[in-house]
């Protein structure tokens, strides 16, 4: 059975461990209605719209 011959260092352990934890940016969509960014699936909070259908009523 294989064996390691020497200990991994606390670098290369913690290298390891943190390329996992990176935080990615959050996906985002234009709005078809006015054309600001929003969160994909959700509604718009510029004007408003989800679906082609106004379902807050902003001023």
């Amino acid at each position: 059975m294989a064996v390691p011959k020497q200990k991994k260092g606390r670098g290369a352990t913690h290298t390891r461990r943190s390329a996992n934890s990176r935080l990615d940016a959050p996906a985002r969509s234009v709005c078809p209605q006015c054309g600001a960014t929003k969160l994909p699936h959700r509604v718009c909070p510029n004007c408003g719209h989800y679906r082609d259908r106004e379902v807050i009523v902003t001023e």
